[in-house]
């Protein structure tokens, strides 16, 4: 979990394992991440693109930029909170996820909100 706030931007994250799309004989272990965005500040903002910068146990690094999240560009009004549920594949067991939003104010000011690092680990119960 992290819990980071930039510019008024708070960001919570939250990730899970995810057994029944993980392929373990075959290396490939899904985890899911909840993430909730709320504006904590006076003037609205909207979320434009997304960073992730993804490490896997082995020291592996995998970056992925695009438009939005999940299909959407949400814009936030002061007080607002938007929430979504994704999933990533790593091949080991463990790994790190963190990464920025680009968010755009109505007066044009971009600026980048932090995702704090957070955690993705196969429990150990889930042989």
């Amino acid at each position: 979990m992290s819990n980071t706030l930039t510019q008024s931007i708070r960001v919570r994250t939250e990730s899970f394992f995810v057994p029944e799309r993980s392929k373990q004989k075959e290396h490939v272990y899904y985890f899911g991440y909840r993430i909730r965005i709320t504006n904590e500040g006076a003037e609205p903002a909207q979320l434009i693109s997304r960073h992730w910068i993804i490490t896997d146990a082995l020291g592996q690094v995998e970056e992925v930029r695009g438009p939005g999240v999940v299909g959407e560009q949400p814009r936030l009004e002061p007080g607002e909170t938007f929430e979504y549920t994704s999933a990533c594949p790593l091949h080991t067991r463990y790994g790190t996820m963190r990464g920025t939003y680009r968010m755009v104010r109505d007066d044009g000011t971009a600026f980048h909100a932090d995702v704090g690092p957070f955690d993705l680990i196969m429990p150990a119960t889930s042989n």
